[in-house]
């Protein structure tokens, strides 16, 4: 069964803070405006992410991913500043930076727990907060994938790939593929096929406690596996991989007035 009730986790005074940056994007002076609300809250920056109290992720959803997937297995949350285009997952905008950052350092703050995904591969097991891809590896080469969820067969469907996205991910490369928005609270995960060569592939929702297999039927084509946009191996012909949900969490901080639905209303709503 589904849990709909969204995890938290009581949120404490800021002592030690860690910034991250990742993309393109030239963010100096948001760092920097970081860097004078920490000094001025008297919160110590550290290099450590691992170490730090929380993290600062000033971005778009690619950091705030970036950053939760590294800090996966630690107690250390992450909020994230939105100089991004969605920004989904963050609490902070550019104009409120150093009043709502103010705030968080103080303690003013939600810690939302988000389920992650395992995928087993190759022999091995990798865990994604974002989604698991397989897709083709050729350009312009359809592949066929089997899939099965809960040990029964759904058949084979001809097309560029499958995702399998967490509830956070659900809004990036899924959504994009006319896949369904998770609300966050949910211990599921969205199947969503790539460019399906089928009228019958629909997306589908799979709750905890149930394992998607997915294989490569395609006879001369070999299929990467992404997990979080980063390539981790290929599935030759007849090769298959289990996905399903993790017992980790990746650990979202969020401002108190920060909800799912706010948050949906603002971004896909306008």
């Amino acid at each position: 069964m589904t849990s709909t009730s969204e995890s938290t986790q009581r949120s404490r005074p800021v002592k030690t803070a860690a910034v991250v940056t990742h993309g393109p994007k030239d963010v100096g002076q948001a760092v920097d405006r970081v860097r004078a609300v920490a000094e001025r809250a008297g919160v110590k920056l550290v290099g450590d992410h691992r170490s730090a109290g929380i993290v600062v992720a000033v971005g778009g959803d690619g950091t705030i991913l970036h950053t939760l997937a590294e800090l996966l297995g630690s107690d250390v949350p992450v909020i994230g500043v939105n100089f991004g285009r969605v920004g989904f997952l963050a609490s902070i905008k550019p104009d409120g930076l150093e009043r709502d950052l103010q705030r968080v350092f103080a303690g003013e703050y939600d810690v939302v727990e988000l389920p992650t995904l395992q995928v087993e591969f190759d022999g091995g097991k990798r865990v994604a907060v974002n989604d698991v891809v397989a897709t083709s590896s050729t350009l312009g080469r359809m592949v066929e994938l089997s899939w099965a969820v809960g040990g029964e067969d759904l058949g084979i469907v001809p097309c560029d790939g499958m995702i399998c996205a967490t509830p956070s991910g659900s809004t990036a490369y899924n959504l994009s593929n006319g896949g369904p928005v998770l609300v966050r609270g949910l211990d599921a995960m969205a199947v969503t096929f790539i460019a399906p060569h089928s009228l019958h592939a629909r997306p589908l929702v799979v709750p905890q406690g149930l394992t998607l297999t997915a294989g490569n039927r395609t006879a001369d084509v070999t299929v990467a596996v992404l997990v979080d946009g980063h390539r981790v191996g290929e599935m030759a012909p007849g090769n298959e991989i289990s996905i399903y949900l993790c017992h980790q969490r990746s650990l979202l901080a969020t401002l108190p007035e920060t909800t799912f639905f706010g948050r949906y209303r603002e971004t896909f709503s306008s």
